[in-house]
């Protein structure tokens, strides 16, 4: 529960200095999106290999592992983020928000389809919490403020399936590789693959000595480090309980928002607060795990 709950607070950190880079300096989402999978990707394969150099091309011996590392790093790593960035391209950060946290449902659903059981009551209630949760914090409760483009719609739903895909596929390729392995091939291939459509050396934006080190936070933490925790915490705790859990990301970007912006948050925001706070309580005392 500690590697998720850090890996979703440094996602929405990571979030918040990155909107910073789109509004002040002009940053390409492309361009941030294929440099942290590139950067991050690059060191976490060189950490692997000080450790055991034979392991890093091990996984390419075995066909079946291979073919899954490649599906992760497509429909995973890379999907996960560019279609998130792009919501908010085409629409606005409080409405990609709210899309791509279908992504429990979405999980939620598929795991009951697949056992041929209707969700528990702590599921039910948990998942109820996140939802409305996040909901509240990103919107302040106002439905009619959200204005929904059809590409917006498009990106924010595909976000939502490439969350459920993310948390579930890999977790075979986990328990097997670990997670330093297979988060360092997703992201370097992931990133490899999308230099395809935007090579990173088509920079577009302003650079200062506060975007450099935005830069650096977003590779090092809001991406290395995030990720890499967030699939460390599927050993230990199930798909749906890894994805109510990342509900801390909009949290941590919604304090990050008081602490620097100096933002008031109202009391539907606070009610918000403690939605997505009573999910990590609830979990914490469900003791049976389905993965």
């Amino acid at each position: 529960m500690m590697f998720v709950i850090i890996g979703a607070g440094l996602w929405g950190i990571s979030g918040t200095v990155a909107q910073f880079l789109f509004s002040f300096q002009k940053f390409s989402p492309e361009w941030l999106v294929v440099v942290r999978l590139l950067l991050s990707g690059f060191i976490l394969l060189i950490l692997t290999y000080t450790k055991d150099k034979h392991k890093v091309w091990g996984v390419w011996k075995n066909k079946r592992d291979g073919i899954s590392l490649l599906l992760f790093s497509i429909f995973g790593m890379l999907a996960v983020q560019y279609t998130y960035f792009a919501a908010i391209k085409f629409g606005n950060a409080a409405t990609a928000t709210v899309l791509q946290y279908l992504g429990p449902v979405i999980i939620t659903c598929y795991l009951s389809l697949r056992s041929r059981r209707l969700p528990n009551i702590k599921e039910m209630i948990a998942l109820l919490l996140a939802v409305m949760g996040t909901f509240l914090l990103v919107t302040h409760g106002h439905m009619h403020r959200l204005s929904i483009s059809g590409l917006t719609l498009f990106w924010g739903i595909s976000s939502a399936f490439a969350v459920a895909f993310y948390t579930l596929q890999p977790y075979k390729l986990l328990m097997k590789w670990g997670s330093m392995l297979v988060v360092g091939w997703g992201m370097l291939i992931g990133g490899i693959g999308f230099s395809l459509i935007h090579p990173p050396w088509r920079f577009i934006g302003t650079w200062s000595l506060p975007a450099f080190f935005a830069v650096v936070f977003i590779v090092i933490f809001g991406t290395l480090i995030a990720f890499y925790c967030y699939l460390e915490s599927l050993k230990f705790i199930s798909s749906s309980e890894a994805s109510l859990l990342g509900c801390v990301e909009p949290l941590s970007a919604a304090f990050l928002s008081v602490i620097w912006l100096h933002v008031t948050f109202s009391m539907i925001e606070w009610i918000g607060t403690l939605c997505i706070l009573s999910t990590i309580a609830i979990l914490s005392f469900k003791k049976t795990k389905v993965i």
